[in-house]
């Protein structure tokens, strides 16, 4: 008997850049986070932020979400679908942006919103074995060892019940660490992220609606083109990347045989990247967006060095 060979899909963050904005597919972004905050969340609108912004070469994939949960509390989700290195104080400063930039200055900082980010990372973040990690803000007394709590009046005015619920939450799903065993529903939305399949026998929340929206065949023409392109660009930029740093390694070996190897590698490398970003501008990109790719301080393309 033949196995049904599976439908061919759009990757998710394309998906987030193009169709996860529109109303008529709330629906599949709220069976995500629904399946990952093991509570019911509702999509009451794409937040218009600098994070929110098109860019065209279509590589910033992370989208600002006002949402309700399961007890009509009004948060901020930040989901960020990420390939890069360099991402920890990224993370950290994507949280940061998100709350000054939703927050009034006449508002007192009792309003200050609630910020969940939800990171899909395709790249090996740390040491772990598992691949789901959920990271909160807690105080703990140095002598007696206890967890600070907010007291009455504090819950009344926040609207809050623990302290951390104050702070941001983050959640780290590192994909290469899933062994493609979809034990949970949560488990096949990440099978989906790994995989760029949904599996017929699925029920995850949003999962089945995914399956169609994000078939390729489903698509307009024009999309389609577009996709194509998308992807031609990012093999583009691997392939630039991954050339230019080998010939910064190499160039970098010649010169450590005069002045140490060590310190020729480095130098070599850092030209590499230099290279890789004025590349990108030739292409288009922003000096900003080009820098943040290679991994370099945007300062040192405007000096021209």
């Amino acid at each position: 008997m033949k196995t049904k060979k599976p439908r061919k899909l759009i990757t998710f963050d394309w998906a987030m850049k193009r169709l996860l904005r529109s109303k008529a597919n709330f629906e599949i972004l709220e069976g995500f986070l629904s399946e990952l905050l093991c509570e019911d969340i509702c999509i009451l609108e794409v937040l218009e932020s600098e994070s929110n912004k098109e860019h065209k070469d279509d590589k910033f994939n992370r989208v600002d979400l006002k949402v309700k949960n399961a007890v009509g509390e009004i948060v901020v989700i930040e989901v960020q679908y990420e390939r890069e290195f360099d991402y920890l104080q990224r993370m950290l400063y994507g949280t940061s942006r998100v709350i000054t930039e939703h927050q009034k200055e006449s508002e007192p900082f009792s309003g200050v919103v609630k910020v969940i980010s939800v990171n899909i990372l395709y790249f090996d973040l740390g040491h772990g074995s598992d691949y789901i990690y959920h990271g909160t803000t807690s105080f703990t007394g140095l002598h007696d060892k206890d967890h600070l709590q907010l007291s009455s009046k504090q819950k009344k005015l926040y609207g809050r019940e623990q302290l951390h619920h104050l702070f941001p939450e983050y959640y780290l799903i590192r994909i290469n660490n899933f062994n493609d065993r979809a034990v949970t529903t949560l488990d096949e939305w990440i099978y989906f992220l790994k995989n760029e399949e949904i599996k017929d026998e699925f029920k995850a929340k949003g999962l089945q609606k995914a399956r169609k929206t994000f078939s390729l065949l489903n698509l307009p023409e024009k999309d389609r083109l577009a996709y194509a392109r998308y992807q031609d660009d990012l093999k583009y930029q691997a392939s630039l990347i991954e050339s230019n740093y080998g010939l910064g390694r190499l160039e970098g070996r010649e010169e450590g045989r005069e002045e140490g190897r060590e310190k020729g590698i480095e130098e070599g490398i850092e030209r590499g990247k230099i290279e890789v970003a004025y590349k990108l501008i030739a292409k288009g990109m922003s000096a900003e967006e080009a820098a943040e790719l290679a991994g370099i301080a945007v300062k040192i393309l405007r000096s021209g060095d």
